[in-house]
């Protein structure tokens, strides 16, 4: 019995948990349609955005989303 107890217990540490690629497909996933509805509304009004200060809050929502999915995409790495 104990050596049936210690191959497992030898089985259970050697194999690793992977975690889950949700959080990287879901951050992915939210800056891949950032990217198209700014496409989209950049090719229909040729004046977006309509301010300095408008344009300076697409960039820094397009940041924020890069950052949350290489951050994810790190996470899922390691």
């Amino acid at each position: 019995m104990s050596v049936i107890a210690s191959m497992l217990a030898v089985v259970e540490t050697a194999t690793e948990h992977e975690k889950s690629e949700v959080p990287f497909f879901i951050a992915g996933g939210l800056w891949a349609a950032f990217a198209v509805a700014i496409s989209v509304v950049g090719f229909t009004r040729p004046d977006f955005p309509t301010s300095p200060v408008a344009a300076r809050g697409v960039m820094t929502a397009g940041g924020v989303l890069m950052v949350a999915a290489v951050s994810m995409a790190i996470y899922v790495a390691l």
